[in-house]
């Protein structure tokens, strides 16, 4: 019997994904392993940082686990199957239950520059952070719960990473009506950028720091934060290590999927 690891979740939370998941499944012989056991075998994965082959005996094969991975990975209309589970099944619902709509009208957004690692193809050089490697940036709401999501090479600035996540995520983003960032984001072509995607209704705030070397916490900004210290709990991306910028944008998903998920 498979032992319980930490990333497992329970049968009656996967319930919750499930019929997402196995939608993409061919109709041809019958399924020869259970499909939790795959879910918590990649988890599991994400969450210690193992290499493919190193999965425990315990789960399904490796070479099975990987080739349902990359099938939900699969970019299609409306998002990859990971995608859909967490924006429409997950975070929608999370804002209702909290009688809330499932869309936000105030989105945060920033970027976090990742190092690569020997293994990954895709890099660029963030002068500002002096990182080599990717580019994470995320808009969410103010309770930290993602809308948009998009990965780049670290030498893509942040006012362009952010119009590449909010473009590839703007049918979900109908109901924003602000947008708030930090410094690093001033100027009139990112705020028309947003506008131009999003609706000329959208503002852009800028929130500023009052003293110039001197620490503060400021409101509403520390929430996007969190959400990239969420992110870390994961080692699988405390480096990048994809080939793709495609799979690394999977485990971002992954990761949030499964944070939400064990909310229930």
């Amino acid at each position: 019997m498979r032992q319980c690891y930490p990333s497992d979740i329970s049968h009656e939370q996967f319930e919750q994904i499930r019929s997402l998941l196995e939608s993409a499944r061919r109709k041809t012989a019958p399924r020869k392993v259970d499909l939790y056991d795959v879910f918590c075998a990649v988890l599991y994965l994400l969450r210690t940082g193992c290499q493919w082959r190193a999965l425990p005996s315990d789960f399904p094969k490796w070479r099975t686990v990987h080739s349902y991975f990359a099938i939900w990975s699969e970019l299609r209309e409306g998002g990859s199957l990971l995608e859909q589970a967490l924006k429409k099944n997950q975070v929608g619902e999370a804002r209702e239950r909290l009688g809330r709509n499932a869309g936000s009208t105030l989105l945060i957004v920033d970027a976090q520059s990742v190092k690569n690692t020997d293994t990954a193809a895709n890099k660029g050089y963030d002068a500002g952070k002096k990182v080599s490697g990717i580019k994470r940036h995320i808009a969410v709401d103010t309770r930290g719960l993602p809308h948009a999501v998009a990965v780049s090479t670290a030498e893509v600035t942040d006012r362009k990473g952010a119009l590449l996540a909010l473009s590839r995520c703007k049918a979900g983003l109908d109901r924003v009506q602000s947008v708030l960032a930090d410094s690093g984001y001033v100027g009139g072509p990112f705020a028309q950028g947003v506008r131009e995607i999003l609706g000329e209704h959208v503002t852009v705030q800028i929130a500023k720091r009052s003293e110039l070397h001197t620490f503060k916490v400021i409101p509403k900004r520390w929430v996007v934060e969190r959400s990239f210290a969420w992110l870390d709990k994961n080692r699988r991306l405390w480096k990048n290590c994809e080939r793709l910028l495609n799979t690394s944008l999977q485990f971002i998903h992954l990761a949030f999927l499964c944070l939400m998920l064990k909310r229930l």
